[in-house]
């Protein structure tokens, strides 16, 4: 049996080190633009779900680019933002700062029946890690049209029920202004929400935390909206 020396077994470990490294750099830097477009794809496809329009990830641009007629982005006070391209915009760093300071995208829908529906994208933390999604509203700018719900990390079975249709389809026909124009959100209620409540959901059954944290994300994330939505209720 052949002995190695110390300065062999160093020099070899060394180049091999080199070398795996080297090999796993280039297959991250060939995979990166992949990654990216897989990204890019979910979103789309959670902007149309957002709507009630499902497509496989293969088909995402080709139907995002017949529903999503515009997009822009607007600040709390309800102005549009120039040159910010609003499906750039990264909300995990958004909601870190203070809402009268975030820049908040809107994606503009036209359906098949000619129909507007106003999409917006939601961020905020559940029990065990972020949750997020996209709510999307008649042109009432307060009647909600559909919801999409996402997480990272909740709880199966419980907490991550949010992402299922049956707990979405709630939030259909939702509205986020009371009759005297109060923004008021809509509430995820522990126990049910009573009958023909406007503006409360059923919470998930033992999955309050992540229930309030939704509830919380929805009022966080909706409320640098209001400017802008009753700028658009006042012009129609």
């Amino acid at each position: 049996m052949r002995d190695f020396s110390n300065r062999y077994i160093f020099v070899f470990s060394t180049v091999m080190i080199v070398i795996v490294a080297v090999l796993l750099s280039s297959a991250a830097m060939l995979l990166q633009p992949l990654q990216k477009k897989n990204i890019e794809l979910e979103k789309k496809q959670s902007i149309l779900a957002s709507i009630h329009v499902e497509v496989p990830r293969k088909e995402a641009d080709k139907v995002f680019e017949k529903y999503i007629t515009s997009s822009f982005v607007v600040n709390a006070q309800g102005e549009k933002v120039e040159g910010v391209d609003a499906f750039n915009v990264d909300m995990a760093a958004e909601i870190r700062n203070p809402v009268e300071e975030r820049k908040l995208p809107v994606y503009i829908a036209t359906l098949d029946d000619g129909s507007k529906k106003i999409i917006v994208p939601l961020r905020g933390k559940g029990l065990w890690g972020p949750i997020y999604g996209y709510i999307s509203f008649d042109d009432d700018y307060n009647t909600v049209f559909g919801a999409t719900f996402a997480h990272d990390k909740e709880t199966p079975g419980l907490g991550a029920e949010i992402a299922t249709k049956q707990f979405q389809k709630q939030f259909t026909g939702k509205k986020i202004f009371d009759e005297n124009g109060n923004f008021t959100s809509i509430r995820v209620v522990k126990g049910g929400a009573p009958a023909g409540d406007p503006h409360g959901v059923d919470a998930i059954s033992g999955g309050t935390l992540t229930s309030k944290g939704l509830e919380a994300m929805l009022r966080d994330c909706l409320s640098g909206y209001v400017a802008y939505f009753k700028k658009q209720q006042e012009q129609k």
